[in-house]
């Protein structure tokens, strides 16, 4: 496996808590982030699509947590657009 698949989605979600931000169902989510070979876009596609299997991110800071979320997608290389979908994701829950 190349470094890209076995780099710690753990390490990432744990900075999105650290920022602030509640995982519905993170059982769910680490699991089937473990399953995937790329869990960079399992990711991006349950933080899009992963509601009716109960997985949903919520801001429990008020949005006071923007820049360590920017910091997080940034050190975990994701694309900006998928920064940008999961900032409005948590915007419209509030």
């Amino acid at each position: 496996m190349g470094s890209l698949s076995t780099e710690s989605f753990d390490e990432f979600l744990d900075s999105l808590k650290h920022a602030g931000d509640a995982i519905s169902n993170e059982r769910e989510l680490r699991e089937r982030l473990a399953e995937a070979q790329r869990w960079r876009f399992a990711f991006q596609t349950l933080a899009s699509n992963g509601r009716p299997l109960g997985i949903r991110f919520q801001d429990q800071s008020a949005g006071g947590n923007e820049a360590e979320i920017h910091r997080a997608f940034t050190q975990f290389q994701f694309p900006e657009s998928t920064e940008a979908a999961f900032a409005a994701s948590l915007r419209a829950e509030h």
